[in-house]
């Protein structure tokens, strides 16, 4: 006898699902935020410093991002509470392993936007009598913000997926919530597949406020 499809049971319990996309796009802003502190601070300090900082700051660029962010949800939930005395949540332990991965990936994107500025841009700065400083947060800083801003929506969009990662540490984010009504239910196809569809609205939604966001800072550049 052939599979049935019965989405009733996955809208009885829809509270799940709507619970963990919020839960989701939530982890996602906040590891967002982290993440942008994380890769401005380094790439401001790897176009700025020595050779012993770019290289310390690459190690730590190459190792996340060349990492599977499974092994890292793992060694930070698991391994690390086994080496140094620290205890803490699942979401509060993905979130910071999210962040950090984030960060990796930031670095470059922040970095490459530093050094894509016009060096005529800066020039005029230093003419004008700013300071190192001042160049930095009334030059260099706003130019990049505008350079970066479209691989910092994808890296957004990307984290957003990514949460899906935090259900195997059993943070209730949308894919723990499919889970959860797959097991409870048996209903595996309807679960997912309201689910999938939960992840491919939102990330189009995202995508297109994003991109009006790009266009309107585009605006303001050629204005």
């Amino acid at each position: 006898m052939g599979y049935s499809l019965n989405f009733s049971v996955v809208w009885r319990n829809f509270d799940k699902l709507w619970g963990g996309l919020a839960l989701s796009l939530e982890l996602a802003v906040i590891s967002l935020a982290i993440g942008i502190a994380i890769g401005l601070v380094l790439a401001v300090i790897y176009v700025s410093g020595g050779r012993f900082t770019r290289m310390a700051i690459a190690v730590y660029v190459e190792a996340f991002r060349n990492t599977p962010l499974i092994l890292l949800v793992y060694l930070v939930f698991y391994g690390l509470p086994q080496i140094v005395d620290i205890r803490y949540d699942a979401t509060t332990s993905f979130v910071a392993t999210l962040s950090i991965y984030a960060g990796a990936y930031l670095v470059e994107v922040f970095r490459s936007g530093l050094e894509a500025i016009p060096q005529g841009q800066i020039d005029a700065g230093r003419a004008i009598g700013l300071t190192p400083l001042q160049r930095l947060a009334y030059v260099r800083l706003p130019a990049m913000v505008r350079i970066s801003l479209p691989a910092l929506s994808n890296t957004f969009i990307s984290l957003f997926k990514d949460t899906s990662i935090a259900s195997v540490i059993a943070v209730p984010e949308l894919t723990w919530g499919a889970q959860w009504i797959n097991l409870n239910t048996f209903r595996i196809v309807e679960a997912y597949l309201v689910a999938t569809a939960m992840y491919l609205v939102t990330g189009y939604v995202m995508l297109f406020g994003l991109r009006l966001v790009e266009r309107r800072f585009q605006v303001a550049r050629n204005a």
